[in-house]
């Protein structure tokens, strides 16, 4: 499956973003979807997750309240609601997809988009 991110952007503090990610070339519904996301000299570390039907999701912990994740099985698209942005959620996002049983969701994906750079200014 090919998947494109995008809508990442510059913002100031406190400002909102929505990134997409389109998936193709599969079928979208057997995957568990997830975003990724890594900093200037970071390794890259799991933002948000959510299971094939949307009724699962995790996140982390810092981006709780402030992020949701989404997706739309028939437009084969998955969304990130970034709100309440924050100079430390600047990044390369990432989305990602696996096949995974619940339990062991989002731990390793088998396909990666290319990335969204967004970046929050004080």
């Amino acid at each position: 499956v090919q998947l494109q991110a995008s809508g990442g952007g510059l913002v100031q503090a406190g400002d909102s973003l929505r990134l997409s990610c389109a998936a193709s070339g599969g079928t979208f519904r057997s995957y568990n979807m997830a975003w990724f996301r890594q900093a200037p000299g970071k390794e890259r570390e799991f933002v948000a997750g959510i299971g094939r039907n949307g009724g699962t999701t995790r996140y982390l912990d810092s981006v709780k309240g402030r992020l949701t994740i989404s997706r739309h099985n028939a437009k084969n698209t998955m969304y990130l609601q970034m709100n309440s942005l924050r100079p430390e959620d600047t990044a390369i996002y990432y989305c990602a997809a696996d096949n995974a049983i619940t339990s062991e969701a989002f731990r390793r994906p088998l396909y990666w988009g290319q990335g969204t750079q967004v970046t929050v200014s004080s």
